[in-house]
């Protein structure tokens, strides 16, 4: 599938704003299941500099640096992506027991290592309780683990409810694992954090997903979402493999990556310091827009 992108973010501030830097993680990536046709990123007032590089885990980023006073600030995000549907043989996958020997022996170092994302995190430090959870649900070592980790991504989807407003980001995975309820980045984190204690190396992905309207409604712009999910170092030979807590699937075709790292610090979209007094407000739009199947 072919997907338009358009994503905007908007900032009011209560008094100008005198200096403000910026670091922004919105452009999608390029990889094996996407392809970016083109992207640009565009802020109004223009940057007095900009810096674009690539971080170690190869995502977008921009360095914004503004001098000049300013009451606003709007940020747009445009992008063509063609994503494809191929779906990984989940029974071709190593065993869990395989799985788990195979990351501690890894010796590679490169950015798409699983040794990066089998330890504690900046913000996921480690859950006895995730942890517990995951790994009461993995008994058999043998089982192969591409199908263990569908099945237990459909679990979380049942035992948590999706309640907006009730975490912050910096909600911890045991507060989120008592209550069970949060948002699709909490699910995130809970499945990465449980994951890792479990031995299975865990990434956290960050991005768009295409919503579908209710049968007769027409579809609305600006109405679709950034989006969380994980991915899961499924052996050499299958790499890293998507999978959505939130919905209970495997990633698809209506999943675009823009960012990937081991929790939200590494991939929040956008990220910064200003100087100003009082609160700011914030609007934000997402649409992804189908254009056409891609082959």
């Amino acid at each position: 599938m072919v997907y338009d992108i358009t994503l905007k973010f908007g900032y009011d501030y209560p008094s100008a704003v005198k200096d403000a830097r910026h670091i922004l993680r919105l452009r999608p990536r390029e990889t094996k299941r996407q392809h970016v046709a083109s992207k640009v990123v565009r802020v109004d007032p223009e940057p007095d500099e900009t810096v674009r590089e690539s971080d170690f885990f190869g995502n977008g980023v921009d360095h914004l640096r503004l001098y000049r006073p300013h009451e606003s600030l709007k940020i747009e995000m445009r992008a063509r992506i063609a994503v494809k549907t191929h779906e990984p043989d989940l029974g071709a996958t190593p065993s869990i027991a395989a799985l788990r020997k195979a990351g501690l022996l890894c010796r590679d170092t490169g950015a798409q290592s699983p040794v990066h994302f089998l330890g504690a995190s900046r913000m996921l430090p480690g859950s006895p309780l995730a942890t517990a959870f995951y790994k009461e649900r993995l008994p058999d070592p043998d089982e192969p683990a591409g199908p263990a980790l569908l099945r237990l991504t459909k679990e979380t989807y049942e035992a948590f409810t999706y309640a907006s407003g009730t975490t912050t980001i910096e909600t911890p995975v045991d507060t989120v694992m008592t209550t069970r309820k949060g948002v699709c980045q909490d699910f995130a984190h809970a499945m990465i954090s449980g994951l890792r204690g479990a031995g299975i190396p865990a990434a956290y992905v960050s991005g768009f997903l295409r919503t579908i309207p209710p049968k007769g409604q027409p579809r609305l712009e600006g109405a679709d979402a950034m989006h969380a999910w994980i991915a899961v170092w499924l052996g050499e030979e299958t790499g890293w493999v998507g999978f959505d807590p939130t919905n209970g699937v495997a990633a698809a075709g209506d999943h675009i990556e823009v960012a990937i790292g081991r929790d939200y610090a590494d991939v929040a979209p956008i990220g910064g310091v200003i100087v100003t007094s009082g609160p700011q407000r914030l609007t934000h739009s997402v649409d992804v827009a189908p254009v056409e199947e891609a082959g």
